[in-house]
């Protein structure tokens, strides 16, 4: 090396893995044996990919930049006789991509020194590699718990005439690994034929795409197992299981050249059948108990029950509230429990309950709907409970029990009654507000429909006589 004994960058306490967002800090080591004139003393931290369209070529078609910093450790002068030690340090993005290195592309990460020499002079540079890895977490990818399923049936012909048929169903028992754990594959293969199948097969399969402006695809098969054969018009299940074996990760986010594919072929030699079955590889396996606890887990909106008398008040409350400008005037009642339904009087005939909310009719129903005339002080005011509690919304002075039936003759209503012993709601109060007990109502004789009396009463003589 001339003049240049020792060029050397080392890491801090030899670290060679590395995480997005960790700082990576180091010393540049230079001996020389008599004094070296330079313009400068860098060193530079860069990461990128390179993707090309020939195996193990570095001649990149297309790349990609994720950091490039560069720092000046020394300025321009002569570099003594002895030894020299510059130290760095730098930060790496968080959104750099893990390392990977492939047949027809990489992600590289380097640290590399430069000593510039004036004009003329021999510049020497030196260079050391380190890896990124961004661990996949299986728990936080999407749709990733359960089974991963598929079926296929084949229709195939042998000995030039005859035809068969083959259904192959196939599972594995989850749908994301880690190195070092076992893929259980289940496969269900019904020869509907009369000629015997070849052997089953199961692979673990590997498939890296470029994305070049052709995309080149590479596929390799990282592990085979291999089974028995299916006889004619018989059903056969396959049980086998596959080691996964250190991998790089399904996902390389933060890239956009390189893409990472795995999934479990199974197949049959001959006829010609496949499905496959797509998995993820990570670096942190599934955890089950977090799966069950997210599940169980209630809602964190969700309201305490309410009881049914709680809910029967509400809604009795929702239903007697009046309009903002009539709730000061508009007398409150307080629900009770219904007394036993006292007997009614005869019907009168019957009359249109169609009314305004502001103007309730003087004649109403009563018998079948269960009306009762209120003596309250309150004249001209009549309750039909053929009117529904949401009929109207604002009607003054109207109460409507949420919980009322509208029966047929001879059914009593059974919401909450305030006054009265009908056994039908009242829908006013009495004046003084509450009445300590349920007063029974008479009802005043309507002599402009009686048939009675159909004929003059009697003198005082012929009272005297008889």
């Amino acid at each position: 090396m001339g003049k240049l004994q020792e060029f050397e960058i080392a890491l801090d306490k030899n670290k060679v893995v590395y995480s997005p967002g960790e700082s990576i800090s180091g010393t540049v080591t230079i001996k020389v044996k008599q004094a070296l004139p330079c313009k400068a003393i860098k060193v530079n931290c860069n990461g990128f990919c390179g993707i090309t369209n020939k195996v193990n070529d570095t001649a990149w078609t297309m790349e990609e930049q994720y950091f490039n910093s560069t720092v000046s450790v020394a300025d321009k002068g002569t570099l003594k006789q002895g030894e020299h030690t510059f130290p760095f340090k730098f930060l790496i993005p968080a959104s750099a991509p893990t390392s990977f290195e492939g047949n027809y592309g990489r992600i590289i990460y380097r640290v590399r020194a430069f000593i510039d020499t004036p004009r003329f002079a021999k510049d020497y540079n030196k260079e050391t590699a380190f890896y990124l890895l961004s661990p996949l977490n299986l728990n936080e990818v999407p749709d990733i718990w359960g089974t991963c399923s598929s079926a296929v049936t084949q229709q195939f012909t042998y000995m030039l005439v005859k035809t068969g048929t083959v259904v192959l169903k196939a599972q594995t028992d989850m749908k994301g690994y880690t190195p070092g754990q076992i893929i259980q594959v289940t496969a269900n293969i019904h020869n509907q034929s009369g000629k015997s199948t070849g052997n089953m097969a199961a692979s673990l399969m590997q498939r890296v795409t470029y994305e070049t402006k052709k995309p080149t695809y590479d596929m390799r098969t990282i592990a085979e197992v291999e089974g028995g054969v299916v006889k004619a018009s018989k059903e056969v299940q396959w049980k086998e299981q596959i080691i996964v074996p250190p991998l790089p990760q399904s996902s390389l986010a933060g890239c956009e050249l390189i893409k990472i594919e795995y999934y479990v072929k199974v197949s049959l030699k001959s006829p010609d059948v496949m499905l496959t079955l797509p998995i993820h590889i990570g670096n942190v396996s599934l955890d089950k108990k977090l799966h069950r606890s997210k599940k169980a887990a209630p809602p964190s909106s969700a309201a305490p029950e309410d009881t049914p008398a709680s809910a029967s008040a509400s809604a009795s409350a929702s239903a007697s509230v009046p309009d903002a400008s009539t709730s000061a005037t508009t007398p409150t009642t307080t629900p009770r429990t219904a007394p036993k339904p006292a007997p009614r009087p005869a019907p009168r005939p019957r009359m249109s309950s169609h009314s305004s909310p502001s103007a309730p009719p003087a004649e109403y129903h009563h018998g079948a709907e269960g009306g009762t005339p209120m003596n309250d002080g309150f004249p001209n005011k009549r309750q039909s409970q053929l009117v529904s509690p949401n009929a109207f919304s604002y009607a003054p002075g109207l109460f409507f029990s949420q919980n009322q039936q509208h029966g047929g003759p001879g059914t009593a209503p059974t919401g909450p009654t305030f006054s009265g012993s009908t056994g039908a709601p009242s829908p006013y109060a009495p004046e003084n507000g509450s009445s300590s007990a349920p007063t029974p109502l008479i009802l005043p004789p309507d002599y402009g429909a009686s048939s009675y009396p159909q004929e003059a009463p009697p003198s005082y003589d012929e009272s005297c006589n008889t």
